[in-house]
């Protein structure tokens, strides 16, 4: 199966023996992101306290085709064993961003976290966008729900 290409481009500093992002399974969504610490890290790794957060390089830049975004989603192992998950899930990346790729985790575990050199810490999916057009109107049409949120149509 052939899908969206994502032009990877490894930055100055980053480690080369860092995979790039790929899938683990011939069906998985998202592809793995990697943890490409400084070197001065990358012996110990980065430790990521309880309630704390921290922004996880990945020592790569992509281009997210046009049409598309990128949606750095938690991987769901990381957030069951350890309640380490990312914080602004999922977040997105513009097709015009080009800075590196830089993971907000956060632990809302009870036990320090230890971010190793190479681990995987995130995944991406790409994902098609459809922009809107914007209008204004002074009414809108009604609905049994109305303007019903957060657990108005039955138990959570």
């Amino acid at each position: 199966m052939r899908g969206a290409l994502l032009r990877t481009m490894r930055l100055d500093g980053s480690d080369p023996s860092v995979p790039l992002p790929g899938y683990e399974t011939p069906w998985a969504a998202g592809a793995d992101l990697r943890a490409n610490l400084p070197e001065e890290l990358r012996p110990t790794g980065l430790t990521l306290p309880p309630g704390e957060r921290c922004l996880v390089p990945t020592g790569i830049a992509v281009e997210i085709p046009p049409g598309f975004e990128g949606q750095i989603r938690p991987r769901s192992g990381l957030a069951m064993k350890h309640g380490v998950t990312v914080l602004n899930a999922p977040g997105t990346v513009d097709c015009d961003y080009r800075g590196e790729l830089g993971v907000l985790l956060v632990n809302f575990g009870a036990s320090a976290f230890r971010i190793e050199h190479g681990a995987r810490i995130a995944q991406i999916v790409l994902a098609p966008v459809v922009r809107c057009e914007v209008q204004e109107v002074s009414a809108l049409t009604s609905t049994s729900r109305g303007g019903g949120g957060f657990g108005s149509t039955g138990e959570f």
